[in-house]
Parts: structure tokens; sequence; C-alpha cells
């Protein structure tokens, strides 16, 4: 396969903060950008050369788009499928369609990988009350029920305590195609963000530790405070799913580690993820920088890890009270601010994060949290 080289064109479906950070590394590269979304003056399109406005099933639309690029990626899995196999008839699409087809679907995902041997949270296929109440006799309480599709940040699920629970759940997902899983005791959640070529080459940042909030990632440690052992697990574990799925690009493993040590794998996002924002500055080559070299057949990138890093996530809910204290949080030493561009704050909008680097793991964690807290300080005159 040739390597598409700097002078050519990147084309992005989907136009949030994550096609941002790769349009900024393509920038820097020399690449143009185009993006493809309903979303008008996005967070992508502020940074693209052009910015294409149409829904993902105007696929009319999307075979024009496709016919002025030379490889397209996605930072948004929930693209319909359908518009990955249009834009596939002129263009490479990386990860190509399958991997995208089979991760966007939590029942097609959990499938694959406990057919390829990966462990996985006991699952059962629900589409009737029939089924829900059969499964949950199978599983046992508490459980979670989720949406086979489109779900992301908590979104799509509802957990399932005693039998009480069930009318609520069966209402709130409205008979739609789930699955049921078993609830995970876990001692902490971790994530592997890694990267495969064509040529088979693989690169990872690092096993790191994710803190949630009301279901949406509040806090990553990087490295995570976890035994080497674990550590190498996970990243094997990566290794192997990559391979299986046959990844061109960057994918990003969810897991549990359970009280005994052991890996659950619970979902994979086949692109740059939330929890590997730390990158952009703490490592010699970004997720986004990664993920363009991946996709566009040129060498992967060091993942070296220059200095410990803390991410956190800037919500809308920080607005509430009017603008952040930006200048009390930036005169803490090694905080580094990114905001995404996007117009209008609200409650739990994902509208920027920090990173924060120190000499560790411990220094990093405590001077993010002065930074947050420090954004909520009132101004000075």
């Amino acid at each position: 396969m040739k390597p598409i080289l700097p002078g050519r064109t990147i084309g992005i479906l989907g136009s949030g903060q994550l096609g941002r950070m790769l349009a900024i590394e393509a920038r820097k590269m020399g690449y143009g950008v185009q993006t493809f979304s309903p979303d008008t003056n996005s967070p992508t399109g502020q940074i693209a050369d052009k910015e294409w406005v149409a829904h993902y099933d105007d696929l009319d639309q999307v075979r024009a788009f496709a016919k002025e690029v030379d490889v397209i990626t996605f930072e948004f899995e929930n693209v319909p499928f359908a518009t990955v196999q249009a834009a596939e008839e002129f263009a490479p699409v990386r990860p190509k369609g399958s991997v995208l087809h089979t991760t966007q679907h939590r029942l097609r995902e959990k499938t694959f990988l406990r057919d390829a041997g990966i462990p996985v949270t006991p699952f059962e296929r629900v589409t009737n009350e029939a089924e829900l109440r059969a499964a949950l006799l199978k599983l046992g309480y508490p459980a979670i029920l989720k949406t086979a599709g489109f779900g992301y940040d908590g979104k799509g699920q509802v957990k399932i305590f005693t039998e009480a629970d069930v009318p609520t759940a069966l209402s709130q997902l409205a008979n739609q195609e789930s699955i049921l899983e078993a609830f995970v005791d876990f001692e902490r959640e971790l994530s592997i963000v890694a990267a495969r070529g064509a040529d088979g080459s693989f690169e990872h940042y690092g096993a790191v530790e994710n803190i949630h909030k009301n279901h949406i990632l509040d806090i990553t440690i990087a490295p995570g405070r976890i035994s080497p052992q674990v550590a190498s697990n996970a990243i094997e574990l990566a290794r192997v799913i990559l391979d299986k799925l046959d990844v061109v690009g960057v994918l990003c493993v969810e897991l549990f580690e359970t009280k005994t040590g052991a890996l659950v794998v619970n979902e994979l996002a086949p692109r740059p993820h939330n929890s590997g924002h730390f990158t952009f500055d703490a490592s010699m080559t970004s997720q986004f920088a990664q993920q363009l070299r991946a996709v566009c057949h040129v060498p992967l990138g060091s993942t070296e890890q220059l200095r410990s890093a803390v991410m956190v996530n800037l919500l809308g809910d920080l607005w509430e009270n009017g603008e952040p204290n930006w200048s009390a949080a930036l005169a803490i030493g090694g905080v580094h601010l990114h905001l995404y561009g996007k117009s209008s704050a609200r409650p739990g909008r994902k509208m920027g994060h920090l990173t924060v680097l120190a000499e560790s793991v411990e220094v990093a964690l405590a001077n993010a949290r002065l930074a947050r807290n420090a954004l909520q300080s009132p101004q000075k005159a």
C-alpha cells in the first residue's frame, strides 16, 4: 500500500472535539482536512478546509465528500454503516467499515470478543420482557440493561437492582434490541489506547486509570496506579483485539480490573478516546498524530510518555455561574488548557479538558484537582 503523504487530504466522518484535535495534528503535518457531519461551525469544522454539512444518510453527499479526499477516518463511531459503505466506493476508510460495524453495536461487539477468547462480562441478548426475565434468572442481580446500538457516556443503559426495577428498565429502553450484562464488582476502570498499522505494527500508550462521574469520564491518570503484571496483561489483550479486528488506525480498549486483579473488557472505541487526551501534551506522538500516521500508512510514532499526566474533563456545568476563572487554573504549574470551540455550554457537555504534567502521578493529580477548583474561584476585578 502506498503511503498518503503530506499535501494530500484527510476526510473525517464526525466533527466533534476528537476530529478537531486530529485536524490540528493534520495541519501541523501539512495535510488538508475536510469534515462531514450534520453540524455547522463544529469543533472540527473550525479547523478544516471544508465543512460538509449534511445528514449521514444523505449518501449522495457522502459520495461527493469521498471524491474530494484521499483517505477517510472517523472520530465518532455512531455513523451508519451504510454511510461508510458509500464512502468506501471512492476513498479508503480506515479503520475499515467492518470494524465500525462490529464496535458500534454492543451485542456484535461482545459476541466478537467472547468468540475471540477475550474475557468479557457474561451477557444475554434481550428483545422483550420474557427474554429479560429469563436473562435475569441466568445472570442474577444486579445487572445492566443496555441498548444494543448507539450508546455512549452512559446513554441507553439502566441498572436493574431488583425485580421491582424491571418495568422501569423496559419502559426506558422501549423494547429496542438490548443486551443484559452481569454487574462487575471492579477495583478500578482502565483503558488502553493503541494503534495498528497496515503492516501489523503495534504501538500503545500504556494502561491508564479512569475515574467516571455520572457515567462520563471525569479523570484519567497516566500511567495508571496498577501493578506491572496487570498493565502487561491489559496491553496484550489490546494487541490481540486490534489484530483480530484487523484495525488500521487507533482503537481504545476499556477494561475493568476486578478485586482479584483479573481483567474484563467492557467496551471498544475504534478511534482516539477521551482517556487518551493526555497524549496531546505528555507523549512524543499524540493519539491523534498516531491515528493520522496509521490511516496514511506512514510509520507509527514513538508513544514514549515524557512526564506523568492527569487529564480532567471540563463539562458545561462549570459555566453555570459564568465564565470559569482560566487565569487561576493556568497559574498552577504544569497545567495545559484545551477548549473545543463549542458555542454553548450545557450540563454534561464536554467543553474542554485540562492536562496536568508533573514528576509523579500523585503530584499531577493533586495539581489537577487544584486547577479545576480554581476554575470556580471568583474572578479578580
